[in-house]
């Protein structure tokens, strides 16, 4: 089997050629050489924004606030006309949505919070601050000029960037963008992504004796759209590398990223790279120092990146937060989040077996005294299972030399919840 070597500075090509185990940050360094960022585009909705990727600077049309206005309910007036004063005539009301009007001279006008302010007013005094006798308003201690207005373009002026490109759209976005009247937006196009599982063990319908669900398409499948991809559920190969051959040659080019679980270590059954070179495609790395998830393949068919995950669903779902969403952030333009780099502390004691880093779920328990999260290990680290992710709020990860993790000591771990993560 042909296995190119032409990938330098990250450990690709001494895997490629002799599969020793790589190690994590290698591996990663690998997956990432075989995307490229996406170049089309897509004009959406506001509605139909959230969670894309700007492909531009989105610029403010127009200054906001659009017109000086007030920021309070209360009375709007002449800072001048109360000096030596304590009260003024009212000569109206000014509400959201009305037209900027005159403020005659030497009077208030009742304000509410967002009304335009009125020709001349330099002041707004708050409602809690003033006594309202419906035709004049009482102030004891006036405010400073100024007080209480919200001025146009302090918000933001016209022409500033307001969203930088390469930006995930989110929520407070979608705000900003609708306070600037912006119904489009134009963002990268998603990721292309085609997806199968493999195995004869895995049943269609009813379970034949010794079959069992598929777990990992499924799974991959709702990672992959939660990141934004555009998929293509490919189904289930079954163990045959010719039959496996011709699925990826009948594939076109028209994927971004092709994504497979199963049959890619040493088995009699393991026939993926032999199908991708057969194919057409590359390998470029396989065999990486990680557990669970040490048989993953890194290559190429014609303009997309390969990647092979392990069969066990665990070992998938390490895969998929380790390699498949960097290589997706890769796609769209983005800065990978980095894996497992927040820092955290142990709430349990541990001994392993060296040679190899592990990723385990963890639960957080609390923080201590520095705000550090206080970790507990979740199951036994086995590939197989899923059943420790659903009480997991992430995963750690301890490197390949660590034999003791010990109450108390340092860890890093990859939160699921973006905000706890650092992310925007």
């Amino acid at each position: 089997m042909h296995m190119d070597r032409t990938i330098g500075g990250c450990g690709c090509d001494s895997i490629a050629a002799t599969g020793d185990l790589t190690s994590v940050d290698d591996a990663l360094a690998c997956a990432l050489q075989q995307v490229t960022e996406l170049t089309g585009t897509d004009r959406v909705s506001l509605d139909d924004a959230m969670g894309r990727i700007t492909a531009q600077p989105l610029v403010a049309p127009a200054a906001l606030p659009l017109f000086d206005n007030s920021a309070m309910d209360g009375f709007a007036f002449r800072r001048s006309d109360l000096d030596g004063r304590c009260c003024l005539p009212v000569a109206g009301t000014v509400a959201a949505g009305d037209a900027p009007r005159d403020l005659p001279p030497g009077t208030a006008l009742r304000i509410f919070t967002g009304a335009p302010l009125p020709t001349s007013a330099d002041t707004v005094v708050m409602i809690e601050a003033c006594i309202d006798k419906g035709t004049k308003v009482h102030i004891e201690t006036a405010p400073a000029r100024g007080a209480n207005m919200r001025l146009k373009g302090s918000d933001q002026a016209e022409g500033q960037t307001i969203i930088a490109t390469r930006t995930r759209v989110a929520p407070h976005h979608i705000g900003l963008l609708a306070a600037n009247g912006v119904t489009h937006v134009e963002v990268v196009r998603r990721p292309r992504v085609a997806v199968f599982s493999t195995g004869d063990e895995l049943g269609h319908g009813p379970l034949g004796p010794g079959q069992i669900p598929d777990a990992n398409r499924p799974m991959l499948r709702a990672l992959l759209r939660q990141a934004g991809a555009d998929i293509c559920d490919l189904g289930v190969l079954p163990d045959d590398m010719k039959t496996t051959a011709r699925a990826l040659g009948a594939l076109n080019d028209r994927f971004d990223l092709i994504v497979t679980t199963g049959a890619v270590s040493m088995g009699g059954k393991d026939h993926i790279q032999a199908a991708l070179v057969a194919a057409g495609g590359t390998v470029k790395g396989w065999r990486v120092a990680l557990k669970p998830g040490k048989p993953v393949l890194f290559g190429t068919l014609e303009r997309a990146a390969f990647t092979g995950l392990p069969g066990n669903p665990f070992a998938v779902h390490v895969g998929f937060h380790l390699f498949l969403s960097a290589q997706l952030a890769r796609l769209t333009g983005r800065t990978p989040r980095p894996f497992a780099s927040v820092p955290a502390i142990a709430g349990f004691d541990w001994s392993r077996k060296t040679g190899r880093a592990e990723v385990f779920p963890v639960r957080r328990l609390g923080y201590d005294d520095m705000g550090r999260p206080v970790l507990e290990r979740l199951g036994n680290s086995v590939s197989a299972t899923l059943l420790p992710l659903t009480a997991a709020d992430g995963l750690a990860m301890v490197a390949a030399d660590c034999a003791n993790v010990t109450n108390g000591a340092p860890l890093t771990w990859h939160p699921f919840c973006q905000a706890e993560a650092g992310d925007a």
